[in-house]
């Protein structure tokens, strides 16, 4: 399955498969995101699977906005690889 993500306002909901293969859909979703919001909510409960790239790709997300000072929430079950990487960092 292809990555959709859909928006209302600063909610996204991501779903499919987030892989190499899905990075340009991500990447320019989220492109610059923390200069048009202060508060982002990231839905990733219908995402089916993620590799190293999708992990990346969202820790990445994390740091822009522990830099910018602004919030992100990760929400759902959807990728235990995902919640392994924010327990380990938040372990070191």
């Amino acid at each position: 399955m292809n990555l959709k993500i859909t928006q209302s306002s600063t909610f996204f909901k991501i779903k499919g498969i987030l892989d190499r293969s899905s990075m340009d859909v991500f990447n320019r979703e989220f492109k610059h995101i923390f200069e048009r919001v202060n508060t982002l909510t990231i839905s990733i409960e219908e995402v089916e699977w993620m590799d190293r790239d999708g992990v990346n790709a969202m820790a990445a997300l994390h740091n822009e906005a522990i830099l910018k000072n602004k919030k992100l929430s990760i929400i759902g079950l959807g990728c235990k690889d995902l919640y392994e990487h924010f327990k380990y960092q938040t372990a070191s």
